[in-house]
């Protein structure tokens, strides 16, 4: 069966697209980049589709496009909007909102019922600020503690038909935190706060995405660190 991959292109959703095709799977990739999109779904032989995940009614035909029954559902779109507080607009605020929390909501509801049909499962994505208080992350550690709680709810509504969690990534090496890492300075800085003192790499959270896309798992309800232990075990 088809697992549909929101946000295919970026470094943790290509990261996925890949290790699902190597064992077998049927990525179907959505996107907003035509090219990148079709480069991958032929290095890959996975199926794709354009869209801009913030129009819902885009958002519809891809989930549409897919087809039914869905294994699975992974919703790697997402933003790292760091701002003080006192600087934060409220476009900011309802932009990072809808992008990293309404977004995964209204996929799920779109892709609800050929969920159910595959007995498929779903995985979201929140992060280390979520629960871990760092300056300049009001609008993102807002949004993504709402999807943590979106999260167990639907994993609640879903079941038993369709498993739901989250896995809360601390800054990994992709496009989208490249203003944070360009620098091997402050890269350098970052990994140094971890207890295994490096930055994650994609690969190292697509591998727990794989394996909770999974059939026949038994995780649901979960939101699970790939965080180099930032979250949990205090520095040296």
């Amino acid at each position: 069966m088809t697992i549909l991959v929101l946000g295919g292109t970026g470094g943790i959703g290509a990261a996925l697209a890949r290790r699902l095709a190597a064992r077998g799977e049927r990525p179907f990739l959505v996107a907003r980049d035509a090219a990148r999109l079709r480069a991958l779904g032929e290095e890959i032989g996975a199926g794709w589709h354009v869209a801009d995940v913030t129009d819902t009614a885009a958002l519809k035909a891809a989930v549409a496009a897919a087809g039914s029954p869905l294994a699975g559902l992974a919703v790697c779109v997402g933003s790292i909007l760091l701002k003080p507080l006192a600087r934060l607009t409220e476009a900011d605020i309802a932009g990072t909102f809808r992008l990293n929390a309404a977004v995964p909501a209204l996929a799920v509801q779109a892709a609800a019922p050929a969920l159910a049909a595959g007995q498929g499962a779903v995985v979201l994505f929140s992060s280390v600020a979520a629960r871990t208080g760092f300056p300049n992350h009001a609008a993102i550690g807002m949004a993504k503690a709402a999807v943590e709680g979106l999260m167990v709810a639907l994993a609640a509504e879903l079941a038993p038909h369709v498993r739901v969690n989250c896995i809360a990534p601390s800054l990994t090496r992709t496009a989208l935190a490249e203003p944070l890492t360009r620098s091997p300075q402050m890269a350098d800085a970052i990994a140094k706060q971890h207890p295994i003192p490096r930055l994650g790499e994609p690969e190292d959270v697509a591998a727990l995405a794989d394996l909770l896309l999974r059939p026949d798992g038994w995780i649901t309800g979960q939101v699970i660190g790939v965080d180099g232990g930032r979250s949990a075990v205090a520095g040296r």
